[in-house]
């Protein structure tokens, strides 16, 4: 089976499975199923998030500049954020994390955005910068898996707090749905030795 998978991409499973290639392919098939479980978990993220934002932001451009405003219109968004599109189902992962980053605090996140995150910490530049920070992981790993990059040596216990942790500063009830759809506690413990 080493001929079906290069030697670069079986060396951290090799290293650490102490050049077991057994258990080192069993560690590989074991990151196939954690890089499906960091994708479903990404996705309610994502979803639940985007949305808030969304809601937020639609909310403070309507207050602002009238009932069929769009936020897009009136965010200001430097030249790459304009470039993405204003879709907001395909806008990406990244375009969210970024609005969430401190050059947007005063402009976004003190007038509307730290309202999608209501159960964060009083203070809203803690808030804003815990926020960014966990979305910053989330991104991380996503991409990791999303690219089949090795992820079976990563703390996927503490990827899984920040997405939950993120959630319930949305709200309790995402929180809920994440656990019921995704199985990531369940594929962490059965990581291979």
């Amino acid at each position: 089976m080493l001929g079906l998978v290069t030697p670069e991409r079986m060396a951290s499973y090799l290293g650490a499975s102490q050049g077991d290639v057994e258990r080192a392919f069993a560690r590989y098939e074991w990151n196939i199923e954690a890089s499906a479980g960091v994708m479903g978990l990404s996705s309610v993220v994502e979803v639940v998030v985007r949305n808030a934002i969304d809601r937020e932001l639609t909310t403070w451009a309507r207050r602002a500049h009238g009932p069929h405003a769009e936020w897009f219109d009136h965010a200001p968004l430097d030249l790459k954020g304009r470039r993405d599109g204003k879709v907001v189902a395909e806008l990406s992962f990244g375009f969210w994390r970024y609005l969430l980053e401190s050059r947007y605090h005063t402009a976004l996140w003190v007038p509307a955005l730290h309202r999608a995150f209501p159960d964060g910490a009083r203070d809203l530049r803690q808030r804003r910068a815990h926020v960014a920070h966990q979305m910053q992981q989330l991104q991380f790993v996503r991409n990791r898996a999303a690219h089949h990059e090795p992820i079976h040596c990563r703390d996927l216990g503490k990827d899984l707090l920040a997405a939950e942790t993120l959630l319930q500063h949305v709200s309790a009830d995402a929180v809920a749905w994440m656990t019921a759809v995704c199985p990531v506690r369940e594929i962490i413990g059965r990581r291979p030795r």
